[in-house]
């Protein structure tokens, strides 16, 4: 890529403008503009991500100050009551369809799974993001709290979302998870709130393996014992349900496993239907599930999707969007560099020089030569003093 374009630049010119367009068209989201593109609109939230600006007035200043380098982006200075009021009606459904299309595009970058078997591997898992149910009263979740939840499904491979469902907070888990779909042999890993008879039976029939957490009062007798050689593994049994709903919705022999974790010493009871595979593997494949809960942690403190820039469900959606397509954008940046980045340090490096001239590819794998990062504080109209 040149070095007349900017960092930010070259990282949004992975997305395709002929499939944004098409999109936007598509939806009719340009329909009764008078003058401001979805681009633009795209750009901006896409900046507060990257940034750490956290409201419509910082972002505005922050592109200002760079209006000299704005061309290149296909943009202009953007005033915070036009980005507020397309953050309120332009269609979400843009960005959700976009992340998508992007996710094609970067998912061939992705590294394989750290497992032996070529089974796709993906874990499954809800957080909430709580709401002031005064200023989000579309968001029920208890009688005096508001909130939505974010239903993911991760492909381990390189650890990238792969689906998406945003609901609102008094949708169980079980409900969205049905909305998830799964391939025959693929290998899915879930907690166990997402535990439901039915949806075991289901994916027994479709040849889905799945590992999670056994209910403690489950009710069950045991058909076979099996012995284990390796010392964390505790007991392996083949069983069957015996409670009345339990049998009647899952009449199928699982595996139940208790594993022992050597560093906590704690002790956990896995439930699957892969019969092939060691009971060491299997647990393993639990132990993996972590990462869901890291890229949680990382989504929700390093972009943002807990400060909202408006309060419609509209506004609130196309942010959550548009944060799950810039963590695409710079997993695929990731994946592509000869430094070891993660999304904390990649983030932490870039929103400092988001506007630094230089091929990005020579960036990633040399980002502390030549480019000073500096204090976030230099993206507003602060004065930066030298001595």
């Amino acid at each position: 890529m040149k070095n007349n374009s900017t960092l930010f630049g070259q990282l949004l010119q992975i997305i395709s403008r002929y499939d944004f367009e098409k999109l936007v068209k598509s939806y009719e989201a340009e329909k009764y503009n008078k003058g401001f593109k979805n681009w633009e609109q795209f750009t901006a939230m896409s900046y507060g991500q990257l940034s750490g600006m956290d409201n419509l007035r910082s972002i505005e200043r922050g592109l200002s100050i760079q209006s000299n380098k704005l061309y290149h982006l296909g943009i202009k200075p953007i005033k915070r009551s036009t980005l507020s009021y397309a953050n309120s009606k332009r269609s979400y459904e843009v960005y959700e369809n976009l992340f998508y299309e992007v996710l094609k595009k970067t998912a061939v970058a992705n590294p394989k799974h750290k497992f032996r078997f070529k089974n796709p591997l993906y874990s499954m898992d809800t957080t909430t993001i709580e709401l002031c149910l005064g200023l989000h009263n579309w968001a029920k979740f208890r009688k005096t709290k508001g909130g939505i939840k974010l239903h993911l499904k991760l492909n381990h491979c390189g650890y990238t979302p792969d689906f998406a469902v945003v609901t609102e907070g008094n949708v169980h888990e079980t409900n969205a998870a049905r909305n998830i779909r799964y391939n025959r042999g693929d290998v899915v890993v879930f907690d166990r709130g997402f535990n439901d008879y039915k949806m075991f039976a289901s994916y027994c029939r479709q040849r889905i393996y799945f590992v999670t957490r056994m209910k403690s009062n489950a009710k069950y007798k045991v058909i076979e014992r099996i012995k284990s050689r390796h010392k964390n593994i505790l007991s392996e049994q083949i069983i069957r349900f015996t409670g009345f709903y339990s049998k009647r919705n899952c009449p199928i022999k699982l595996r139940k496993i208790k594993v022992k974790d050597n560093k906590t010493g704690k002790t956990i009871t896995l439930l699957t239907n892969q019969f092939e595979w060691s009971a060491k593997t299997i647990g393993e494949i639990y132990k993996d599930r972590w990462q869901i809960e890291i890229f949680f942690k990382n989504i929700k403190q390093k972009l943002k999707i807990k400060s909202f820039l408006g309060t419609s469900k509209n506004a609130i959606l196309t942010q959550i969007w548009i944060a799950l397509i810039i963590y695409l954008l710079l997993s695929y940046l990731i994946f592509l560099s000869k430094y070891k980045w993660t999304i904390y340090s990649i983030v932490s490096a870039l929103s400092g020089c988001l506007f630094l001239k230089k091929d990005i590819c020579l960036w990633l794998n040399s980002p502390f030569d030549d480019c000073k990062i500096k204090n976030n504080y230099l993206n507003s109209d602060q004065l930066e003093l030298k001595f």
